[in-house]
């Protein structure tokens, strides 16, 4: 029975890349948590102790962001994410995880699946694009949301906070904030990440998915609600849902409705 008041666990695991930050609560199924761009395991800090009550959850600052080892832009992909997490799986003694992606999070969350079937008992798929030769053509040379050019003056920071303001709950300033210690922590990566995704060939790997699938779609994100349907038809064994308020930050946002719609679905999938 787990303990009705779970310790937070944050530590380091070595990896290929160098230390990855972690943190944890609980125990049962591991259920490893994967963050959006440029945010860390902060976007999950209310959902841990909830999903801690019946499950083991993990989130991983994904390489390049949060508290994780820092490499140069050019080291990042998809591929090698997914590789890092399944080293993490390995380092705590894992051999299988659900595994719940948010936007980045979900694109890695959907190759850990697609490359190590094996390890993933069921898959959450949260605000999750569609990155397809269509989108990554349009998609191609232009600005991500989250870049700005630093100034001397801090006007950057004021930039940062409006372009991303209107993806958030209207008047919200602790979520931004959170969003905002991220983005300075993650440097570059806060715009690279996005690049990161853009350059993933999910077309070519969608169709390796075996694991019984969610689709969590946020009513109210521009970015990703479109592509839903589109995932949920192309992955076997898949469910749909949509949390009709849900915005952009949708986890830290609405960290009840988003944990229960997670465990919901793993009591039945696993």
């Amino acid at each position: 029975m787990p303990p009705a008041h779970p310790v937070l666990l944050r530590q380091f695991i070595p990896t290929s890349a160098g230390p990855l930050h972690v943190a944890s609560m609980g125990e049962g199924l591991p259920v490893l948590l994967l963050h959006q761009t440029p945010r860390s395991w902060d976007e999950f800090r209310d959902v841990l102790p909830l999903l801690a009550q019946r499950y083991r959850p993990i989130a991983i600052d994904t390489l390049g962001f949060g508290d994780s080892c820092k490499p140069p832009p050019a080291e990042h992909s998809i591929e090698r994410w997914a590789s890092l997490a399944l080293e993490v799986m390995d380092q705590l003694g894992i051999r299988k995880a659900a595994v719940v992606g948010h936007h980045t999070g979900a694109v890695t969350a959907m190759e850990i699946a697609a490359s190590a079937p094996e390890r993933v008992a069921a898959l959450v798929l949260s605000s999750c694009p569609y990155n397809d030769e269509a989108r990554r053509s349009a998609h191609a040379g232009k600005r991500t949301v989250d870049d700005v050019e630093v100034r001397t003056d801090g006007a950057h920071l004021q930039e940062l906070w409006q372009r991303r303001e209107p993806f958030y709950p209207q008047g919200d300033t602790d979520l931004l904030t959170r969003f905002m210690v991220d983005a300075l922590k993650a440097g570059p990566m806060a715009s690279h990440g996005h690049i990161v995704v853009r350059n993933y060939h999910m077309e070519d790997r969608i169709g390796l998915v075996r694991a019984p699938t969610l689709v969590l779609r946020a009513g109210r994100d521009p970015h990703a609600a479109p592509y839903s349907e589109r995932i949920a038809q192309a992955i076997a064994d898949c469910q749909w849902q949509t949390l009709e308020d849900g915005m952009v930050p949708m986890p830290d946002q609405m960290p009840d409705l988003f944990a229960a719609a997670v465990m919901d679905f793993l009591q039945r999938s696993c």
